[in-house]
Parts: C-alpha cells; structure tokens; sequence
C-alpha cells in the first residue's frame, strides 16, 4: 500500500516539474517564467520528497526530507522576489500584453526604495 502511495506522490511530483519545465519554454517574459517555474518546482520537488519518505518509512530520511521541503519553501520565493525585483530595476522588458505596471513610478529611480 505504500508503494501505491509513494508512487503516486512521485507521479504528481514529476507532472509539476514537467510543467514547470514547460513553463519556461512557453511563458514569454522572465517575470511570468519564474512564476510558473518558481511555483510549480517547489511543489513538485516537495511532493517527490513525500513519496520518497513514504516509501523508504524511515523516520531519519522523512525528517531530511521534511527539512529539504521546509528549506525550499521559505527560500525559493524569496529567491524569485529578490531576481525578479534585479531584473524589474535593470527595466527586463515585460510582455507586450501586460496591461498594468503597478511597480511604475512607485520606487525611486537611484536607491530602489518605495516612494
């Protein structure tokens, strides 16, 4: 039973991480890219991470495991945040059908600091 489990972790894992990776070949700018990638990977690698702590039931690698997870998720976004905020401030174009810039004018041009 926890074969069945485990394996379907691992296969909800594995279609994040695939879309994930499609993410980055369809999404058109940088910004929509590591949004899809940033949010798809963390969930598929923590779901990959589950399964394979179910599947081994071995208390020391579910709590690596759940350590790995815990480090993933207060990192990536704030990872995400910190590159998307580098490449809004050296003016990465945003996609041409992107309707609103709510960051325009709110940050001073010389210290990135919110007016």
């Amino acid at each position: 039973m926890t074969e069945i489990i485990s394996g379907i972790f691992l296969l909800l894992g594995s279609i994040f991480i695939l879309l994930s990776a499609i993410g980055i070949l369809k999404m058109p700018d940088l910004f929509t890219r590591m949004s899809a990638t940033t949010k798809a990977s963390t969930l598929g690698i923590g779901l990959v991470l589950i399964g394979t702590a179910i599947f081994w039931g071995d208390i020391g690698i579910a709590a690596r495991a759940l350590s790995i997870i815990i480090f993933l998720l207060l990192t990536a976004p704030v990872a995400a945040h910190i590159i998307g905020r580098a490449a809004y401030f050296d003016k990465v174009p945003l996609w041409e059908k992107t309707h609103i810039d709510e960051l325009k004018g709110k940050y001073d041009e010389d210290s990135h600091l919110l007016s």
